[in-house]
């Protein structure tokens, strides 16, 4: 306990016009929160200012990050800004580190009226790299449009910010910390909070754990090699991987998180988690999966570095959802996926007779149905995938859900999915990913191709590429009206649409810091042809789909910079 009560300051300060979150926060590169006065300030006195009083006055707040560069400075303002505005509790992450699936569990427990998790996911880390502010709302899950647009608005205005720049709050110890602040009635409490065992005890609810014993450790065990990338999920991995289910401990790697992930994006793909993908080619091991920066995204691979797409990971999950005991007591109320996410998960759900929503990118849409009891298993084509038991996508649930079907299936990863093509055929499915784009460029061109679709010639029109001719039914900027509350959002994404049922899609992304990341994804079907090399399959429809944008004349560049 202090000894005397802190005092609490009104600063000054001046508005900054680029403080409007996306879809996943607010992400700019570290120097910008480090040399920008009151840069971080201003976005988290937004935030509070957010909040009406009456319900932030002595309410809970979550507050944790995925560990990257500047995460500790960072939580000691939102400490001293919590305190200010009036909040009660602060439940932080042990050493500030918690990851987001965690973050929205603790929230929905101890019913906080929100989190502010510090995280840029899978975003470069280090001093060069970037940081990011995300705020999710009392259910758990990222704030709706209304409201990162009232906090855009607000730090538009912003002229002063509270603090209480005395309080230090030692974020190395459990438990509690309590902080007498001058004209408040009541102390202000910090709790150190074991971030682990909230989202642990959890899983267990969720999954057989004495089943995943078995496989996991048992006579006839499997083995996995795991690797956390230096990210927010490395002690979860240990504690219930390792320790807990009996995976050896050295089938884990990269489990201590760093500032700078290791010097790598911490993006669990084919490109950046290229170590996980060697390991497993000499048959070493027969499962394998690999996390990003704050825990919510995953890999999944197979003997021998059998990738399994995300797409297809939820498609399965669903197929074999009665594996997971959790699905057994609730039933399934629903699937859905993100739009530019393959059709997979479509004809699962036709086959069972189950519901599908095809939603906008961001896993605000998903919430928005489970908080409807509409919705029980979601995925996004960027390796997100989740269940209705939070309101995040969550890497370890979609691990433990994998392993789940491989403890009851025995068979392998590979087997598993090429039963699964050969139940419904196979959707080819990728991703190219031309990051740091000049943001004039990629935006001109998005509307150029946005203006080519729009015409009414465009419909029918025939693309020849060697043999293949594909002939567009349908062309559009995606929209969705939200069937719960009715409410629109538009520009989606631009869809062409062939007769055949493939689809070429055209996207910003909204989650870099810098310049623009332009994505272009390709889902095509075929009944008969499912064992074919993917790039090898959708080449034709990749060429369509640089001849209309003019991509690599457009941008300068020669060719992605990821391929998924």
């Amino acid at each position: 306990m202090e000894t005397g009560p802190l005092q609490v300051l009104t600063v000054p300060t001046a508005p900054y016009p680029d403080q409007r979150p996306g879809s996943s926060g607010l992400r700019r590169k570290v120097y910008v929160f480090q040399s920008r006065r009151n840069y971080l300030h201003n976005f988290i006195q937004s935030i509070f200012s957010s909040i009406d009083l009456r319900d932030r006055q002595g309410a809970t707040v979550v507050v944790g990050g995925d560990g990257r560069f500047f995460n500790q400075e960072a939580i000691q303002v939102v400490v001293q800004m919590a305190a200010a505005n009036g909040v009660g509790r602060l439940i932080i992450g042990h050493h500030g580190i918690m990851s987001t699936p965690a973050i929205s569990c603790v929230i929905r427990k101890h019913k906080a009226i929100g989190g502010i998790i510090l995280t840029a996911s899978r975003n470069p880390g280090g001093p060069d790299g970037d940081f990011g502010i995300k705020f999710n709302t009392a259910n758990g899950g990222p704030a709706k449009d209304p409201v990162t647009y009232k906090i855009f608005q607000i730090s538009r205005t912003m002229e002063e910010f509270a603090i209480c720049p005395g309080l230090q709050v030692d974020l190395t110890t459990l438990g509690k910390q309590t902080f007498d602040l001058e004209n408040k009635f009541k102390p202000f409490t910090v709790e150190i909070v074991d971030s682990v065992e909230s989202h642990a005890n959890l899983l267990r609810n969720i999954f057989d754990f004495a089943a995943l014993k078995d496989l996991l450790s048992g006579e006839n065990h499997i083995s996995v090699r795991l690797d956390a990338m230096h990210g927010a999920v490395g002690p979860y991995v240990r504690r219930i991987l390792c320790e807990e289910l009996g995976c050896p401990t050295n089938s884990a790697v990269n489990c201590v998180p760093l500032e700078d992930f290791g010097g790598q994006p911490p993006d669990p793909n084919l490109t950046y988690a290229s170590d996980l993908v060697d390991s497993m080619k000499d048959g070493q091991y027969d499962f394998g999966a690999a996390f990003d920066g704050d825990g919510d995204r995953n890999m999944i691979l197979g003997k021998h570095g059998f990738f399994v797409s995300p797409p297809d990971s939820v498609a399965v999950i669903a197929d074999n959802i009665f594996c997971i005991p959790y699905f057994q007591h609730t039933g399934v109320r629903g699937f859905a996926r993100s739009m530019p996410t393959s059709a997979a998960l479509d004809r699962v759900a036709k086959a069972t007779k189950i519901e599908l929503y095809e939603t906008p990118t961001g896993w605000k849409f998903f919430g928005n149905l489970m908080d409807a009891g509409r919705l029980s298993l979601c995925g996004e084509e960027s390796f997100g995938t989740g269940g209705d038991h939070i309101r995040e996508k969550d890497g370890l649930w979609a691990v433990l859900a994998w392993l789940s079907i491989l403890a009851t299936r025995r068979q392998s990863v590979e087997e598993i999915l090429k039963d699964h093509w050969r139940k419904y055929g196979r959707n080819y499915f990728t991703r190219y990913d031309y990051e740091n784009v000049d943001i004039d460029a990629a935006c001109e061109m998005m509307e150029d191709v946005e203006l080519l679709i729009s015409d009414k010639s465009f419909i029918k029109q025939r693309f020849a590429v060697g043999d293949q001719i594909y002939q567009v039914e349908k062309a559009d900027n995606f929209e969705y009206t939200d069937p719960v509350d009715s409410t629109i959002t538009r520009n989606q994404g631009l869809r062409i649409i062939f007769s055949d049922g493939s689809r070429i899609i055209f996207r910003l992304s909204g989650t870099g810091s810098d310049g623009a990341t332009v994505r272009i994804y390709i889902d095509s079907y075929e009944k008969e042809k499912i064992f074919e090399d993917t790039q090898v399959m959708l080449a034709p429809l990749a060429t369509i789909a640089l001849k209309i944008s003019q991509l690599h004349h457009r941008t300068g560049r020669t060719g992605p910079s990821v391929i998924t």
